[in-house]
């Protein structure tokens, strides 16, 4: 087991990536403290760990609020008796999320709120654990279009992603030698709820996957396979990076016909 006796708090557990990756972590040995504002499939994520033997929690958690924040990591070291793995997946992407001529303030200010300041505070409460634990992992989840501009507009959502790519890299160094790995997972498209209620009609999904090398969109297993490698001693030498599973997105200048 990858993951044996270590403890993990995911955000936005309760469904697409945060969920698939609490299944696989729990699988691999390790406790898992499932954070969302979804309390029902919150709670459906643990009953799915529970049924195959695994350990798990659900703590309510808006990642915009700072005693929030707090109580996740209090509750995961009340609970477990220590704090390993932290992955600041919750995110939004709202869909009135465009250009920044038509965008809202109020949008802008949500989407910050929750894909920046959730990753910001998560870190704050959670670096003191890990370092209470003698180290550990923190994978925050920014990208593709941290490192390019989306085709489809979404001009609050590919600022925030940015914001977490360089939040990460300086978390990184300042940790390093605390044992504390920061690095930031940048997935490409994905066929989860978040980005399918984004991309609403056939003409956006294709926008978007015409510009992927492998033809199709990721999913979120995928991704939390590659959560698993930041989270386990396999990447003891990995930090500071960005973590690119995109399909070959970014690697392309112009796609294969």
């Amino acid at each position: 087991m990858r993951l044996k006796d270590k403890v993990a708090l995911i955000t936005g557990g309760s469904s697409g990536i945060g969920r698939e990756t609490a299944l696989l972590f729990a699988q691999e040995g390790c406790a898992v403290v499932v954070a969302d504002v979804n309390d029902e499939a919150g709670q459906e994520t643990v009953a799915l760990i529970a049924a195959t033997g695994g350990a798990a929690i659900y703590v309510r958690s808006d990642v915009s609020k700072a005693s929030d924040c707090a109580n996740m990591v209090a509750v995961a070291e009340q609970t477990f008796g220590k704090l390993n793995i932290v992955f600041n997946n919750a995110g939004i992407m709202h869909s009135d999320d465009d250009n920044a001529m038509t965008t809202e303030e109020s949008v802008w200010d949500l989407t910050m709120n929750i894909n920046v300041k959730g990753v910001f505070f998560g870190c704050k409460y959670a670096i003191p654990a890990l370092q209470r634990a003698g180290g550990g992992s923190i994978i925050n989840t920014a990208s593709f279009v941290a490192l390019l501009g989306a085709a489809t507009p979404q001009i609050a959502y590919t600022a925030s992603k940015g914001a977490v790519l360089s939040m990460s890299r300086e978390l990184a160094i300042i940790h390093a030698r605390q044992n504390i790995r920061v690095n930031a997972l940048c997935p490409g498209p994905l066929r989860t709820e978040l980005l399918m209620k984004f991309l609403n009609t056939d003409e956006k999904k294709q926008r978007r996957l015409v510009h992927i090398p492998m033809g199709r969109f990721g999913e979120a297993k995928e991704m939390a396979y590659a959560a698993l490698y930041l989270a386990s001693d396999e990447s003891s030498y990995v930090t500071g990076t960005e973590f690119v599973v995109d399909g070959g997105i970014t690697a392309a200048y112009v796609t294969p016909e």
